[in-house]
C-alpha cells in the first residue's frame, strides 16, 4: 500500500476534542490489517536507513507504532513513559505544555552509551512531546537524530521545531487544520 493509501484509512473526526478541531483518528488505520502492515513496512524503511539500533516510542499511541517497527527490525524497544510507570529507578524530564507541565520517564539501562536510537509517534502537532523525549533519551546516553511520524500537522509547526533542535523528521503523511 501506498502511503496515500494509508492517508485514506485515516478518519477525520470534525469537532473533537473540541470545536474547530478536526481529529485524525488513526484507530481505522490500526484497525485494518494490510494497513497497519504497510504502515510499519514504510516506518521500518524509513528507521533502517536512519541506522536505527533501537526504536523508542512515547506512550501510548506511540507504544503501537515504535514497538512494532522495532519488532519488525529484530531491534529493542525503549518505552518513554509517563512518570510513576515504571518499576525500577527511572530518569525524568518535564516540559512545558500549551496550558501546564508534564513529565516523561525512561529506564536508563534500557539504552546502550552511544546507541542509535529513533524516535517513532503517531503524530507529530507542536513537538513537544517529542523534543522533551528526544532530550531524555541523550541524558540517557542515546544518539537521536530522527524522529519519525505517521502523521504531521504542519500548520503547527512540530516538525519544524524538532528539525530546529537538530532532528531529521520525517512523516509518512500530512493533513492541514490542527
Amino acid at each position: 500500500m501506498t502511503t496515500d493509501d494509508l492517508k485514506r484509512l485515516v478518519r477525520t473526526v470534525p469537532d473533537f476534542p473540541s470545536p474547530g478541531i478536526l481529529f485524525r483518528d488513526i484507530t481505522t488505520l490500526i484497525a485494518h490489517g494490510e494497513g497497519l502492515s504497510a504502515c510499519i513496512d514504510h516506518l521500518a524503511h524509513k528507521a533502517r536507513a536512519a541506522g536505527a539500533q533501537a526504536v523508542a516510542g512515547m506512550e501510548a499511541r506511540g507504544f503501537i507504532f515504535g514497538a512494532a517497527v522495532a519488532a519488525r527490525m529484530g531491534l529493542g524497544f525503549i518505552p518513554v513513559r509517563k512518570p510513576g510507570k515504571l518499576p525500577v529507578k527511572t530518569i525524568g524530564i518535564d516540559y512545558a505544555l500549551e496550558y501546564g507541565r508534564d513529565r516523561l520517564e525512561i529506564d536508563p539501562t534500557a539504552i546502550r552509551e552511544g546507541q542509535r536510537v529513533v524516535i517513532v509517534d503517531d503524530l507529530i502537532a507542536t513537538g513537544g512531546t517529542a523534543l522533551a523525549a528526544a532530550e531524555l533519551l541523550r541524558m540517557a546516553g542515546a544518539h537521536v537524530t530522527h524522529a519519525l511520524f505517521v502523521i504531521d500537522l504542519p500548520e503547527l509547526h512540530g516538525a519544524e521545531r524538532l528539525r530546529g533542535a537538530g532532528l531529521t523528521v520525517e512523516a509518512l503523511m500530512d493533513f492541514p487544520g490542527h
